[in-house]
């Protein structure tokens, strides 16, 4: 996953913000359903929480994401504005020469135009809709398939687990954190990219697996793989050109964003999924544990202070 930035008084120079996440969703345990069931005509129902969605947000946003690529590249025209081209027979589709752009993409100011973030803009210009725009946006071909693909591995099963109305609004809040840690820090030059909010699904899959600890077997193998993942992709962040505040600022989001949207009921509460019907009625433990309660809190007024 990248983050791409150009200098603002140099079209010329892109400078890449990488994200290079490999996306492992940890999923709790499930009770087997047959050794709950006794034997006979007994009804069972399934709680409508715990069922497989099925992902097409997740693959609608990397549909959107290509589209808009397309979109910029014909609006960049490089044939017509540029003496020379890098693949030329693709007309007006084709790229930026490779000193200006080594991501095969478009030019700088083609990104300005279509929406990248410029914190100039949004300051002075009220331009705040570049905030939300610029993760839309990727710098080059190279670019576009990181963060698609890590997109796609990550996103799907995630949505797959907590269905496309909490999944989405967690990748797309994290993108605007992302931004706006950015634009605080990062004010000479452009930036572009979905790396904020894919590391928003990162911090959510982290937050995600702490809330719902005591639902989890194998806890601490699954924390480390996390923490690896999370220690790779910030390394990462730290080389030439990098915009890291992006990837923190998504990260935070996301994070915080976990412990609201994808908080799991407790285990004894999951036992209902196999309750008969007609003993649906028997008293049940509470659905959450305290301390997921006082997590869920915490994290939504950090949200609204942040």
């Amino acid at each position: 996953m990248t983050r791409a930035s150009m200098a603002e008084h140099h079209p010329s120079d892109i400078q890449i913000m990488v994200n290079s996440r490999q996306g492992t969703a940890i999923h709790p345990v499930e009770v087997d359903a047959q050794s709950l069931q006794a034997s006979g005509s007994i009804a069972y129902r399934e709680v409508k929480q715990f069922k497989k969605w099925i992902s097409w947000l997740i693959p609608s946003f990397v549909i959107a994401n290509i589209i808009m690529f397309i979109i910029t590249m014909y609006v960049n025209n490089c044939p017509k504005n540029s003496v020379t081209c890098i693949a030329r027979f693709l007309g007006r589709f084709s790229f930026q020469p490779l000193k200006e752009n080594p991501l095969l993409g478009p030019s700088s100011l083609t990104l300005r135009s279509m929406g990248a973030l410029e914190v100039n803009k949004v300051v002075h210009g009220d331009q705040l809709w570049r905030l939300v725009t610029c993760n839309w946006l990727h710098a080059g071909v190279f670019h576009l398939l990181a963060n698609m693909l890590s997109l796609l591995v990550i996103g799907i099963r995630l949505e797959q687990e907590f269905g496309f109305i909490r999944i989405g609004l967690l990748y797309v809040i994290s993108g605007f954190g992302g931004s706006l840690l950015s634009a605080l820090f990062i004010q000479s030059n452009i930036s572009v990219g979905a790396s904020g909010a894919l590391f928003g699904l990162l911090g959510g899959m982290l937050s995600e697996l702490i809330t719902n600890w005591t639902i989890y077997s194998n806890k601490v193998p699954a924390l480390l793989t996390l923490l690896v993942i999370i220690a790779i992709n910030l390394a990462v962040g730290i080389l030439p050109h990098v915009d890291n505040f992006a990837h923190i600022g998504g990260f935070i989001s996301g994070f915080l964003l976990g412990f609201v949207f994808l908080i799991r009921p407790q285990f004894g509460w999951v036992s209902r999924r196999y309750t008969s019907i007609t003993n649906s009625s028997i008293p049940v433990e509470h659905k959450f544990k305290t301390y997921q309660c006082v997590l869920w809190i915490i994290s939504v007024i950090l949200l609204i202070a942040g």
